[in-house]
This record gives C-alpha cells, structure tokens and sequence, in this order.
C-alpha cells in the first residue's frame, strides 16, 4: 500500500488553508460549468433541434448530449491522470478548469439550429465531449492535490471540505437558475436569457485559472522528481498490472458514491414534483437547503475520518445514507409537513460522498495514484450515473419507496466493502499519511 503511519497530527498553516480554499472554490466553479447545461435542457431543446421535432424526441437528444459528457469523463480522466503522474498535480489540475470554462463559454455565444441548422447540435455536442474531459480529470486531481498538500492528520477534514465545494456547484447552478426565471421572462430567456449562465461560467472559468496560478505543486510529486521516481511506464499498465486488487474498493466505493449523489440531488427533487406534486419553487427551496446540509454532512465526515479512520467512516456513513433517505420519503410519503428537517437530515447523512475520497487516495503509490483514482473513479461514475436514473425513475411507479430501497442496497454495499477490503487493506484505515512511496 502506500501510506505509513502519521505522526503527531500537524496544525493548518495560512498556507493549507490558501490552498484547500483555492481548490475547493475552483471545483465549485468547475461543477457550475459542468451542471449549468441540465438547468437549462428545455430551453436549449428548442434552440438546437429542428421546431419541427417532437417535443420528447428534442428533450431527449437534449439531456443525451447531457450525458454525452458523462460518458466522455473515463478518456479525458485516463488522458489528464497520465500527465498528471508525469508532469505534474498543479499543471493538469488548472488545466482542467481551462477545459471546462472554454466550452461553457462557447455555448454562450454560439448559433443556434436557426442560423447554422444541423452544425448547432454537432457542435453543441462536442463542447460537451470537451466538459466531460475536463470533470474527468478535475476531481482526482483535485482529490490527489489536496490530499498532498494538507497536514498530516487533517487529510480527511481537506478532502471533506473539498468534496463540499465541489457539491457547492450545484446549488450555485440551482441558485443562478432561478435567479434567471425570476428576472426575465420565458419568451425572453428562450430569445436571449439563456445564454447568460454559460458567458457567467466562462467568467467563472477565467476567475478559477487566475485563482490556480497561486496554488504551488504537491511535496509528495516534488519528492518524487527530485528521485526520479515518476518517470515509469504508462502509469494506467502499471495499475492494472499491479494494483488490480486496489480497483476493486475504489469502483465499489465510487458506486456507493455516485448511488448518494444521484438519488439526492438528481433524483429526489424530480419525484417531489413528479410523484408527490409539489411546485417547482418550492422543491427547488427545499433541494437548495438541502444541498447546504450535504456540504456540511461532506465537512463532518471529513472531520470524522481524521478521528476513526476512513474505511470505518465509510461503513459509519453506508448504515447512515439509507436511514437519512428513509427520513426524507417517510415525510413525503406522510404529507411534507416536515420536509424541510427531514431534507437538512438526509443531507448530513449523504457524508460518505465527503468520506470516501479520503480512502481512494490510499489505494494507489504516488506515482500512479491520479491514474489509479481517475481511471477507476470516472469509470464506475459514468456507467453508474448513466444507469441509476433511468432505472430508479423507471421503478418508482411501482413504489415510492424505491429510492430507500436501492440506497440500503448501496448502504450494504459500502459497509460490505469497508469490511472486506478494510481487513485487506488496513493502512487506509485510521490516520494515516499519504506518502510519495
């Protein structure tokens, strides 16, 4: 494995909390750039497809070139994580945000199916392949990054605290969204609105560069160039040649993960309208306070793993997401009366999305470690997050309960993992090091 024991725990310096804040306010603005486009799917349904298009089929094509970008995360991830292990966390960790801001940007400004015809959704589509290489290698390298960077001890708390800027995203996405709904009207979004989200996130995108050229590279891949010790093979050949047993957790976890963030965010706030007919205005509040509780369940479990371990917070937060998702259809299955506390509650009880990046960084040696991550992590993330909505929307006329039920699958899932791997692999468990060997 490739971790050693930690000594005494190091207090945060100016500097740590420089970088981790840098890092977690660019995922933020990274993850705005990546979600913008499924806030706005309808509009951009009818401005890039032919009008003569059934309305569903225009939908469809819409939210497939959505997950286009999902699906284009493993190459960018396999792609990026090779540079990385080679060059370099800081070159392709800012490299990423270049990726992702460009795109968004071009979307701003680009024609519609009304001016260049069928070239609209082409290019659309190919700015969105561009975004999902660019998420594809934004979070193991972020992962990697802050994990590298921080104090011994403190690793799960910086990984935590990341993992809630990324989520952060989100909701500024959400928070933009509604603020456009608010202020201009549907005829005059559909006429030129819309565009304004994604010129923001080509704002945001230059605001992220700018931010990274302060960020300085890891010691652990400075100690690695001083030895000489990053110029290997292909870094992905030698993961799969020697760290097989490693993928293992690191897929399952990923699934657990992605299982958390789906049925949360993605998946929720669409039965509550869908299922249990409430507003839009009123899910997107209940969603929006919703997400701040994850990012602060994201924080907690950080700060727990620094205490009992990562695969024993990993199990703790397995048996805790289905009985937070319980909470929160119970209530809505009794009326909503209590949505609110019980959306805050299944928020923090979504802490293994904070949790489990603190054992992924432990799976790998240094020198292949954002390959190691990055290749596991966008592979499991993107056949899982293709797979999960569909199935659970899918299922849910036959009960309401669905989305418990397939989170206490999950739940099983990570604590079987965190117990059979755990054993295995004891040094990812408690506080430990990342070390460059």
């Amino acid at each position: 494995m490739t971790v050693t024991p930690a000594a005494r725990p190091a207090p945060f310096s100016r500097s740590d909390y420089k970088t981790l804040g840098l890092a977690a306010l660019g995922g933020a603005l990274e993850i705005y750039d990546f979600i913008i486009f499924v806030f706005f799917a309808l509009t951009l349904s009818q401005l890039f497809f032919p009008p003569e298009m059934p309305e569903w089929l225009r939908l469809l094509q819409s939210f497939g070139i959505f997950v286009t970008g999902y699906l284009a995360r493993p190459l960018g991830g396999i792609l990026m994580a090779h540079f990385a292990d080679r060059m370099g966390r800081k070159k392709v960790f800012s490299l990423s945000i270049l990726m992702m801001a460009l795109p968004c940007l071009l979307i701003g400004i680009m024609p519609t199916y009304a001016q260049i015809g069928y070239f609209a959704p082409l290019l659309l589509l190919a700015l969105r392949v561009l975004q999902g290489a660019a998420v594809g290698g934004e979070v193991p390298s972020a992962w990697v990054f802050v994990a590298e960077h921080a104090p011994t001890g403190h690793r799960g708390y910086a990984l935590g605290f990341l993992q809630a800027g990324l989520t952060f995203g989100y909701l500024i996405g959400a928070l933009t969204a509604s603020l456009l709904a608010q202020l201009y009207s549907p005829a005059e979004i559909l006429d030129y609105a819309w565009r304004y989200p994604f010129l923001l996130g080509g704002v945001f995108g230059v605001i992220g560069v700018w931010l990274r050229r302060w960020l300085s590279e890891t010691p652990v891949f400075m100690a690695l160039q001083a030895r000489r010790e990053q110029d290997v093979e292909l870094p992905l050949r030698t993961v799969l040649r020697e760290h097989r047993l490693a993928m293992w957790p690191a897929m399952l976890l990923t699934c657990v993960l992605t299982s958390a963030v789906v049925v949360f965010v993605v998946i929720t706030p669409t039965m509550m309208q869908k299922t249990f007919g409430m507003t839009a205005s009123h899910t997107f509040a209940l969603s929006s306070l919703g997400i701040v509780f994850l990012n602060i369940g994201c924080v907690i479990a950080g700060l727990i793993v620094d205490r009992i371990g990562a695969w024993r917070t990993v199990m703790l937060y397995s048996l805790l997401l289905p009985l937070g998702i319980g909470v929160l259809y119970t209530c809505l299955i009794a009326g909503g009366e209590w949505t609110g506390l019980a959306y805050a509650v299944a928020g923090l009880s979504c802490g293994v999305v904070g949790a489990v990046p603190s054992v992924m960084v432990n799976l790998f040696p240094a020198r292949i470690r954002v390959s190691g991550i990055s290749f596991t992590y966008n592979i499991a993330y993107a056949v899982w997050a293709s797979i999960t909505p569909l199935l659970l929307i899918g299922l849910m006329p036959w009960s309401p309960w669905i989305c418990v039920m397939f989170c206490a699958v999950m739940g099983a899932v990570g604590v079987g993992s965190a117990l059979y791997f755990g054993a295995r692999m004891p040094l990812a468990c408690g506080r430990t090091a990342v070390s460059a060997a």
